[in-house]
């Protein structure tokens, strides 16, 4: 799960589980039950420790690949970036967790500049490495820890288990799915995607809707009639950032209105510019009708709610119970704003 924004995909991960709440995973995170790490594309997600070594695997490199021109403006090459895994290693052995400023301190008492981009990239290159992992948090900062240590018995795949794994976890999950939303998603070269359909056999089910060829799990249960259940979905949540085509989520006679999903971003980049159905959006039925953003206030939580359209009362009733899924979750009051 895509995880460059922690508060919002602890929030994902919520939406997905019965009855997590926000304390609860601060401390499966804390404990190492769930990581984050750099992975499948250049971003952090959040992954489980069984799976972290052969996903790193199987997607690490092709990330790398597609950072050699910024490692090459940096001044970063093989020979530095072994010298600062060789740092990290030492300043991180038999336990030690670090935060990234710190690691930045290792490396300049090695004689390598931090500075710049050079100490982010050098960190990520370090995760995709297999080298490190997400650490316990010291307050409110994020640590880093030797990825051996976090996980001292890993999963180990060969490469065609691995793409059949992930394949199948994907149409499992994210289905029904093109295979054009699974590359994008994955990181993986189409050819790998095919290969992986191709390994998984029966287990997954193919249809062609209006010229589109979508694969879904064989198992699932023919669709049922769309309920009248609402969502707030963070930024960048699944539902939304795994798909490369996402006119399914759209209504076809509401226009997207950029402008009022830039003012629910709660990413610091955000602007018009950044504007989409990526960022934090209210669901209803599986389409999205609106945007929303959360302030503090008073001990508990202010959620504005901004709809694309008047909604229905039963629509109205369903985001309501949205957001008080949200208030059991963070354990606060929330009020409920429309705009």
């Amino acid at each position: 799960m895509q995880s460059q924004d922690y508060g919002a995909a602890k929030w994902a991960l919520a939406q997905r589980s019965r009855r997590t709440t926000d304390v609860e995973l601060d401390r499966l995170f804390d404990q190492g039950a769930i990581l984050r790490t750099h992975v499948l594309r250049p971003t952090w997600h959040f992954v489980l420790p069984e799976d972290i070594v052969w996903l790193l695997a199987l997607t690490g490199p092709r990330v790398r690949a597609g950072l050699v021109a910024r490692y090459r403006e940096l001044e970063l090459d093989d020979k530095v970036a072994a010298r600062a895994e060789t740092l990290f290693t030492a300043a991180l052995a038999g336990g030690g967790h670090l935060t990234r400023g710190e690691l930045g301190e290792v490396l300049s008492a090695g004689r390598i500049s931090p500075d710049g981009q050079r100490l982010p990239h050098l960190i990520m290159r370090a995760e995709l490495d297999a080298l490190i992992a997400s650490g316990p948090r010291r307050g409110k900062q994020f640590t880093y820890a030797l990825l051996e240590e976090r996980v001292p018995k890993p999963r180990a795949l060969d490469r065609d288990g691995a793409v059949a794994e992930l394949t199948l976890r994907y149409f499992r999950s994210h289905g029904p799915a093109q295979i054009q939303d699974f590359v994008w998603w994955s990181g993986l070269r189409s050819a790998d995607a095919r290969a992986g359909i191709a390994l998984a056999g029966g287990a997954l089910d193919h249809q062609t809707i209006e010229g589109k060829d979508y694969w879904f799990d064989a198992a699932a249960r023919p669709p049922g009639k769309a309920t009248m259940v609402a969502h707030l979905l963070p930024n960048f949540d699944e539902y939304t950032v795994a798909y490369r085509d996402r006119a399914e989520i759209l209504h076809g006679g509401r226009p997207f209105d950029a402008a009022l999903f830039a003012r629910a971003s709660t990413s610091r980049s955000s602007s018009l510019s950044f504007a989409s159905v990526l960022s934090n959006v209210v669901t209803v039925g599986g389409r999205v009708r609106g945007s929303w953003r959360r302030t503090v206030a008073r001990g508990g939580v202010r959620l504005e709610v901004q709809p694309l359209d008047r909604f229905q009362r039963a629509e109205t009733a369903a985001v309501e119970d949205a957001a008080n899924r949200f208030g059991r979750f963070l354990d606060r009051p929330v009020e409920l704003t429309w705009l």
